[in-house]
Formats: C-alpha cells, sequence, structure tokens
C-alpha cells in the first residue's frame, strides 16, 4: 500500500507508519516544552497572495504528526499546486520541529516565515487569518477544538480538511454538522480524516455488495489489536494543563479517549458497509487488574451495534503487548463474506466462497492500490476544489463521530444507548473548552497517586 513512497529518508513523512514515526520525533524534540503565546499575539498580520493564481495556499493548525503527513499528502497531490503560508499549534516546539522536516522535504513550498507561525489557544485564528478565501484551513489539531475551529473556518470563507475524530461530545458532533451546512450554503469543500472513503478497493466492494454477490448483510466485524503503552505520571515540572494536552489520547475531554479517537475509522467502515446508522450500542471494556497506565482510558474494548433491520457491527479491540494482533474488517452476508479493509487501513479487499475466512477460499481480489486512502482523498478533495464538484463530509463524518460516541458511551456506563438518546444529549467533557486558555484548570485532575478518574460500569455516565 502507498501513502507517499517510503523513503529510507528520515525526514519524509510518507504513509502512517511515518507519520507515527514523524510523531515520535517530534514529541522527543518536544519533550519538557512549555505552551507559550505568540509573541505576535494582537498584531495584524497582513494576507498572503501567491505569486501564480492557480495555487492554493494552506494553514496548518497542529502540527504533529498527523498534520505534517497531510501537509505531505497536499503537497504530492494530482491536484496541485500548493503551498503551505501559515502554521498554528499549541507548542512552539513542535511547530519548529514539523517547519524543519517539512522545509527539507518540500523546500520553497514550505513558506512560513516567523511572522505566519502562531502557538497558543488563539493560533488557529491567526493562521485561518492569513489565508484568502478559497484557501484550505488543514484543522488536524486537537478533536476537542475541531468544532469551534470547523466554525471559524467556514466563517472565514476557506476550504476545510479537517483530521479525526472531529467532537468529543454530542453537543461538539452537532456544531460539526451544522457548521458543515453553513459551509455548503458558502459552496465550501470539507474532506474528513475518515480516509477510507476515498478507497477505489472499498469502493468497488460496496458495488459488488450492492449488486448482491455477497447477498444480505447480517454481521459486520472490525479488529485494531495492537501494544499501546500505558502513560507514566505527569512529571513535577509540567503544567497539568499542558501535560493532559500534549497526551490528548490518554484524556476524554481532549481527544474522546484512544478507543473513540482511533476506531473511528473502524466504525465509519462499519456504518458504510450497513448502509445506516445505528439505532442501539451495547459493549463491554476493561482494564488489566496489574496496569500502571495513569490515563482514563480502559485498554480491552468490544461494542455490539443494532441497525435498523437487525443485523449488527463490532468493533473488538486490545491495546496490550504480548497479545494476538490484529487489523483488519470482515464483512458477511447470507451469501459469502469479505475482507474491506487491512492492516494500518491498507485496501486489503477480497471475496470468499462462503463463510469462511481464509487465503485458499478467495474467489475474487481487488489489485493493490495506485493511491493510499489518504492521497487517494487529498487528489480528489483538490480535484473538488479547482473544478467546482461537490465535496462536504462534515455531516457523514459527524455522525460516524456520533457513533463512535454512543459505543464509548455504552462500553463506560454498562448501559444500551441509543442513537436518539446520543443526538439529543447534553453532556459536555469540557462546557468552556471555546474559551480556554493557558490558566484555566483541566476539568479532570489526579489522584494523590498521579492517576486520573477511569470509568466504572455501573457508576460512570457521559451522556
Amino acid at each position: 500500500m502507498k501513502r507517499r513512497e517510503v523513503s529510507s529518508n528520515p525526514g519524509r513523512l510518507p504513509s502512517e507508519c511515518s507519520r507515527r514515526q514523524f510523531l515520535k520525533e517530534s514529541g522527543r524534540l518536544a519533550a519538557g516544552a512549555g505552551l507559550a503565546g505568540s509573541a505576535l499575539a494582537g498584531v495584524a498580520i497582513p494576507k498572503v497572495h501567491a505569486g501564480e493564481s492557480h495555487v492554493i495556499q494552506l494553514a496548518l493548525i497542529g502540527c504533529g504528526g498527523r498534520g505534517s503527513g497531510a501537509v505531505g499528502n497536499a503537497m504530492e497531490s494530482t491536484g496541485g499546486p500548493v503551498k503551505l503560508v501559515a502554521m498554528a499549534d499549541f507548542f512552539e516546539t513542535r511547530l519548529q520541529n514539523s517547519l524543519k522536516l517539512l522545509s527539507k522535504q518540500f523546500g520553497d513550498r514550505i513558506d512560513v516565515p516567523p511572522e505566519r507561525r502562531f502557538v497558543g489557544f488563539s493560533a488557529y485564528k491567526q493562521a485561518i487569518d492569513a489565508l484568502r478565501p478559497g484557501d484550505i484551513a488543514m484543522l488536524c489539531g486537537y478533536a476537542a477544538w475541531r468544532p469551534v475551529q470547523l466554525e471559524y473556518a467556514v466563517r472565514k470563507g476557506v476550504h476545510v480538511f479537517m483530521e479525526k475524530s472531529f467532537a468529543t461530545d454530542p453537543p461538539g458532533v452537532r456544531r460539526i454538522i451544522q457548521a458543515g451546512e453553513e459551509a455548503q450554503k458558502k459552496n465550501l469543500k470539507i474532506a474528513a480524516g475518515v480516509m477510507c472513503r476515498h478507497s477505489v478497493n472499498r469502493q468497488e466492494l460496496i458495488r459488488r455488495i450492492q449488486d448482491g454477490q455477497l447477498g444480505d448483510i447480517l454481521l459486520v466485524r472490525a479488529y485494531r489489536m495492537e501494544p499501546v503503552g500505558p502513560m507514566g505520571p505527569k512529571p513535577p515540572q509540567e503544567k497539568e494543563l499542558f501535560w493532559q494536552i500534549r497526551n490528548f489520547v490518554r484524556f476524554y475531554w481532549v481527544s474522546g479517549g484512544l478507543w473513540a479517537e482511533m476506531d473511528i475509522h473502524q466504525i465509519d467502515e462499519i456504518c458504510w458497509l450497513m448502509n445506516d446508522w445505528p439505532v442501539t450500542a451495547h459493549g463491554i471494556g476493561g482494564r488489566a487488574v496489574t496496569s500502571t497506565d495513569c490515563s482514563q482510558n480502559l485498554d480491552s474494548f468490544s461494542v455490539e451495534w443494532t441497525f435498523p433491520n437487525g443485523a449488527k457491527g463490532y468493533d473488538v479491540v486490545r491495546y496490550l503487548p504480548n497479545c494476538y494482533n490484529e487489523f483488519a474488517t470482515f464483512v458477511h452476508g447470507t451469501k459469502a463474506a469479505a475482507q474491506f479493509s487491512g492492516s494500518i487501513h491498507a485496501g486489503t479487499v477480497q471475496i470468499y466462497k462462503d463463510q469462511r475466512i481464509h487465503p485458499d477460499n478467495i474467489v475474487w481480489k481487488a489489485p493493490p492500490e495506485k493511491y493510499s486512502p489518504w492521497q487517494a482523498q487529498w487528489n480528489n478533495f483538490l480535484a473538488a476544489i479547482r473544478n467546482d464538484q461537490p465535496m462536504n463530509e462534515a455531516k457523514r463524518a459527524g455522525l460516524s463521530n456520533l457513533a463512535d460516541i454512543m459505543g464509548r458511551a455504552a462500553m463506560h456506563s454498562g448501559k444500551v444507548v441509543t442513537w436518539d438518546e446520543a443526538m439529543k444529549s447534553e453532556f459536555q467533557w469540557c462546557p468552556g473548552i471555546d474559551t480556554m486558555d493557558e490558566n484555566t484548570p483541566p476539568p479532570v485532575q489526579p489522584d494523590e497517586h498521579g492517576r486520573y478518574p477511569v470509568p466504572v460500569p455501573g457508576q460512570w455516565k457521559e451522556l
């Protein structure tokens, strides 16, 4: 599978694997760095004017591995040329590290002088303000701030690429959907980071399902089993708020938590295969008794979604070392079964003779994809902008995020959660998130052992 060609050059940002490597290196270089306000806060920054009108300008908000990898996809898209002209992040060192590696890779297409580098809680506004109408804001930071950033970008008249996940709670989901509706009125394009919808192999299997080759779909089962290390205690010198933001997948208010943040891909695939949204979710989650993890996360998860016709979707997840690992999605119909997705979102797509999943039972197999899902999405996104074609993925992304949230709530609470219950919920992890600044206390605090609240089924409520 190709996202961008994997290179021995350590500065290259090709695949999701390379995104992870980039994030790891960024985190190493940024370790111990604090959050600082931009020295240019309050200074009016003039609009950037590209040398040629056909160059689409980018502003990167969130300079970690995902954001930097997305810039790479934009640079290598068939819909170029593009130029990165502004960057924003909570952490100065992460911005600088991203800038250094991207500049090394893409040269003068990375045009981000000091006056267009912004750090802090309002940095996203300054980065978006540096764009012209019709340019692209890349919202690649934390899900807690995705709704307010999307709203601002739409208000400013720029197209949006937004990484997953899209909101941490139901009110945030509703804001994403509403902002998407406002974007539609302005003919703005929105690409959302559940990129597997752009996989040509998956699209071909969907076509074959619609033609009846699998029969009626009764079951979709997804697996994401891989080791994830624990979070240790906060270093004494680190400010509590910055520690939680930096360790975003460890805290529900910042990201929705590890499971919700990572498995939205599998959940979106389940809903796509079902061609519907679930009506209920029921789940079980747990944590090893020997766990030393100080975060809020569980480490083992299983959710069952029931769809309007009674069909079932399952996501089975384990983030523990020294265990059986699997990263795949399978679909079962009344006639046959198929694989829909492979390791790290590879377009591994094949149909089996019957329900037996085995290499000797394959009757049709899709060829290797020319473009990875990440690259295909950027190709389609830029083509939609240049050719004024419809592309607004906000509502679909928001609804997949809601299915994600209801599954998480079902596991954490130990109760069956309905779609309507989730959609109407007013529950918020951090009600004042839009106005948070560096002096705001985070909504969760550690106990005397440096550990944070963990869900206890039968007691925990989050809807």
